[in-house]
C-alpha cells in the first residue's frame, strides 16, 4: 500500500474536518435536546427553516439542494412533518409531481418557538469567542463548501 502526504493545508485541514464531525454532532444531539419540547428534532427544525428562508414555496429536491442534503432525506422528514401537521403540500404550477411544501400556522409557530430557543443558545456558545474569529471560520467553510460543490458538480458531469 502506498503512502500518502498531506501537504500543510491539507494536513490541517484534515484536522478540521475531524473536529467539524464532533463538532456537528455535538450541535445535532444538543439541537435535539433543545426543541424536543416543541416535537421537533434538529432535522425537522432544519427543514423548517429551510422553507421559511426560501422566497416562494418550494418542491422537497429544491429544499434538498438548498440545505446540501439528500433529497430521499429531506422527503423523509417533510413526510413526518406532513404527518405532523406543521406543513403541507400545495399543487406546483410548474410541475404536476413535484408538490410545493407549505408552512401552516402550526408548523410557523414551532418553527418561531425554536428560535426563541435558539438566541439564548448560540449567544452562550459563543461566549469567549470574538465575533471576527466566528466570521473568519464562515469564511473557510464558505470556501470549502465552494470547493466541495465544484467538485460534486464536476464527479455529475456539470
Amino acid at each position: 500500500m502506498r503512502k500518502t502526504t498531506h501537504t500543510p493545508a491539507g494536513a490541517a485541514l484534515s484536522e478540521t474536518v475531524l473536529a467539524l464531525f464532533r463538532v456537528t454532532s455535538g450541535l445535532l444531539t444538543a439541537g435535539d435536546r433543545l426543541v424536543a419540547d416543541l416535537g421537533l428534532t434538529s432535522a425537522r427544525w432544519q427543514v423548517l427553516g429551510t422553507i421559511v428562508a426560501a422566497e416562494r414555496p418550494q418542491p422537497v429536491a429544491w429544499l434538498a439542494r438548498d440545505m446540501g442534503a439528500n433529497r430521499q432525506n429531506v422527503q423523509r422528514i417533510t413526510n413526518d412533518l406532513l404527518r405532523d401537521g406543521l406543513v403541507e403540500l400545495a399543487p406546483n404550477p410548474h410541475h404536476r409531481r413535484a408538490a410545493l411544501v407549505v408552512l401552516t400556522a402550526q408548523g410557523r409557530q414551532a418553527f418561531e418557538q425554536a428560535m426563541a430557543l435558539e438566541a439564548p443558545w448560540m449567544n452562550h456558545l459563543a461566549e469567549g469567542i470574538e465575533p471576527a474569529d466566528i466570521q473568519a471560520m464562515q469564511r473557510v467553510l464558505a470556501a470549502l463548501r465552494g470547493q466541495l460543490d465544484a467538485e460534486l458538480s464536476e464527479a455529475a458531469g456539470g
